[in-house]
């Protein structure tokens, strides 16, 4: 980006949604204006208050949040931006909604919003040759940027695998079947499991397995600690693009046992792939054996803050343009 992209960003009045949280806080452009309100879901999602607030704003990025509406309300909502003339920005961070039973809404919700879309941004090269084979658009392809720091001092213990259990959805498997394996592999591998469940998750039943298996509150307010003391974490999930995640993992020096679905790999190359996607659903062998040969892998350093620190400067400095570019292309 040139110093005159840089000018023509600052000031940019953008109305992220969701209005903040981790990437969306990486990404944002120093000196543009975020809009709100600062809530969820966004007031931004409903047509009528888009058409009435549209002279206030003069871009919009949308990254999530839409999920739970109907195909025919995010359709009515394109229109509605096509309609103001407040260019979108869409980043693509999910090719399959893993909170959805089926491809089919979240399939129609990409088709109204990627035909609306003055640009299109993804995270990852499959990701970005995906949606070009299914919905013929291009998508800029942007790193995720770093989310966590690593907390000093603290370290992981070998051999320590773990998974998170949150309340079912369509894209985790039988957790049972998920905890067996995983705690067969890091048995074989010369380590133990520990098992995180979300508030309401009650443990799987699993045979008894004596110091190798211990189940742990998950605390979001220190998660990327809780995974900074482990050797490797499996991402359990059936289907899915890509994984925030594995990125925490990435800044605090954790391997990750990654699914075959999605473009995990493509995130990061330095992960353990194991054979589990929404066609042939998990397969406890291959996770048993992705488990023992991460444990057989010295842990990942940490990410070097300096190169995550140029990453992310780089990351904005592409939003900058974009936003830059669209509201010129919108003053022509």
């Amino acid at each position: 980006m040139n110093d005159a992209d840089a000018s023509a960003a600052a000031g940019t009045r953008v109305v992220a949604v969701p209005y903040a949280d981790p990437y969306v806080d990486a990404v944002l452009p120093e000196g543009v204006v975020r809009v709100g309100p600062e809530q969820r879901p966004s007031p931004w999602l409903d047509p009528g208050y888009l058409a009435a607030h549209a002279s206030g704003v003069d871009v919009v990025h949308l990254h999530s949040g839409y999920g739970h509406l109907p195909e025919d309300e995010v359709v009515s909502w394109a229109e509605t931006v096509r309609r103001t003339g407040v260019p979108l920005v869409l980043t693509v961070h999910e090719l399959r909604d893993p909170e959805q039973a089926t491809r089919r809404r979240h399939d129609a919700h990409l088709a109204a919003l990627l035909s609306t879309a003055e640009v299109v941004l993804t995270l990852t090269p499959g990701a970005a040759d995906e949606i070009a084979a299914r919905f013929g658009r291009t998508a800029i392809v942007v790193a995720h940027p770093s989310i966590a720091e690593p907390v000093p001092g603290l370290g992981a213990e070998r051999g320590l695998v773990g998974v998170a259990l949150r309340a079912p959805c369509p894209a985790l498997p039988d957790p049972a079947m998920v905890v067996r394996a995983a705690l067969s592999g890091a048995v074989n591998g010369g380590g133990r499991l520990r098992v995180f469940l979300d508030d309401g998750v009650e443990p799987p039943p699993v045979f008894a397995a004596g110091d190798s298996l211990e189940f742990l509150p998950r605390k979001v307010d220190s998660w990327a600690a809780q995974l900074q003391e482990l050797h490797a974490v499996v991402l359990p999930q059936s289907c899915g693009t890509h994984s925030r995640e594995l990125e925490i993992c990435r800044d605090v020096g954790t391997r990750v046992v990654a699914p075959s679905c999605g473009w995990f790999a493509d995130q990061w190359s330095d992960v353990v792939p194991y054979d589990n996607d929404e066609e042939r659903r998990l397969d406890p062998v291959s996770l048993d054996a992705a488990v023992a040969a991460a444990l057989t892998r010295p842990a990942p350093r940490p990410a070097d803050r300096t190169w995550r620190a140029e990453q992310r400067a780089a990351v904005r400095a592409v939003h900058a343009q974009v936003y830059a570019q669209v509201v010129t292309d919108r003053a022509g």
